[in-house]
């Protein structure tokens, strides 16, 4: 009788265990497919926590909320959980191809890797419960995407999908969609309410007709909404555009030259304020993916002598980041070191002031400080990193 007994008492112990635990995700480097596949098994649907290894809101989550019993027994019970790196693996393909762009993005799959929901940021658990449940609804979009691919284009229709892709942050569908809505109303769309909205909510192609109209004719929509508002929309596509073009896929990354090409162009006839920092920074970071670390300091030393533009400290500290992690070249790092040896030079002999904020933010370090151990470092010098 003492086995049977025994074994009672460690399978109700194991019980206990169970309900007593937070969420449990997938081993780690688990792949998305194969979530997909424990899905299709057991019927439960897919909860996934895109996350990266610098989000503060990111590390809240996992050391504070996932582990709470409660979070636990209302996610074990209907989801696979899994959580991937963006930065790492099959993380940056999937990034982009979810339009995953702020840390932390949790998306809510159906059995078969469906998407039905997302939602973005940190919260407390009772909150995380409740976004979750509410972002667990199939609303139908998968429906409204193949209507979409179709060819179903009936304003009608074109405004319910984009109400329902605009819940789910998708904005590179959300921009097909604006852009078919104000297709052939480039010169007119201003008079339009509700045209203007799709407008400045939704259209982030620069290369779409209505907004080079716009970019080049301000002057109705302005009107309309105020030199403020519109200014700040042509900034916000302009500068973001490059991140779009930079194409991974298979484990491959390359550029969208042909659209590349015409924004660089698009930009140079309009004028277009900071337009060098914005090619540029599209072309830093996309060495920075490829691994081509002579074409990225190239352009970082092209960006760090450009006339018109003027690299931050703490900018210019994150370009030489990547190449001590990864570059193995010391002619090339050695070229770096020498970028931000005359930052230092500069900031010592009084020419340049040190910056102690970034943006809004007032840096709690002294970046000059650390600047000699970095040089030292890409030279291949002895340091305490």
């Amino acid at each position: 009788m003492k086995k049977p007994i025994l074994l009672v008492v460690m399978l109700l112990f194991l019980v206990l265990h169970a309900q007593g635990q937070g969420m449990v995700f997938e081993p780690q480097g688990t792949l998305f497919k194969d979530a997909v596949a424990k899905a299709q098994q057991t019927g439960k649907k897919i909860f996934l926590d895109c996350y990266t290894s610098w989000c503060g809101p990111c590390k809240m989550m996992a050391r504070d909320v996932f582990p709470q019993e409660k979070v636990g027994a209302f996610m074990n019970a209907s989801y696979v959980n899994i959580q991937i790196d963006m930065e790492k693996g099959e993380g940056p393909e999937l990034a982009k191809k979810w339009e995953v762009s702020a840390y932390p993005t949790f998306i809510i799959f159906n059995s078969n890797g469906q998407e039905i929901g997302r939602f973005l940021g940190g919260s407390n658990a009772d909150e995380f419960i409740k976004r979750v449940g509410d972002h667990s609804i199939d609303k139908g979009s998968d429906v409204m995407d193949q209507r979409w691919n179709n060819g179903e284009r009936s304003e009608a229709f074109l405004y319910e999908y984009l109400a329902t892709l605009s819940n789910t942050y998708k904005h590179n569908q959300c921009n097909l969609v604006a852009e078919a809505l104000l297709k052939g109303k480039a010169e007119t769309f201003a008079s339009d309410e509700n045209l203007r909205n799709v407008f400045m909510q939704h259209l982030t192609n620069p290369l779409d007709p209505a907004f080079i109209y716009t970019a080049k004719h301000p002057e109705a929509l302005k009107a309309a909404l105020g030199d403020r508002q519109v200014d700040g929309k042509l900034f916000r596509v302009w500068s973001t555009f490059g991140r779009d073009l930079i194409i991974e896929e298979g484990g491959k990354v390359w550029l969208d030259q042909e659209r590349f090409d015409k924004w660089v162009a698009l930009m140079n006839e309009c004028n277009v304020m900071g337009r060098d920092s914005y090619r540029l920074n599209t072309l830093i970071k996309l060495a920075e993916r490829q691994k081509d670390w002579r074409s990225y300091v190239n352009c970082c030393t092209e960006y760090f002598n450009h006339p018109d533009l003027d690299i931050s400290d703490l900018e210019l500290l994150k370009w030489m980041n990547p190449l001590m992690k990864e570059c193995n070249d010391a002619d090339l790092k050695k070229e770096a070191a020498a970028l931000l040896q005359t930052r230092y030079d500069d900031i010592q002999s009084g020419k340049r002031q040190a910056q102690t904020r970034a943006g809004a933010m007032t840096m709690s370090g002294n970046l000059t400080a650390i600047m000699p151990r970095i040089i030292a470092a890409l030279k291949g010098e002895r340091t305490g990193f």
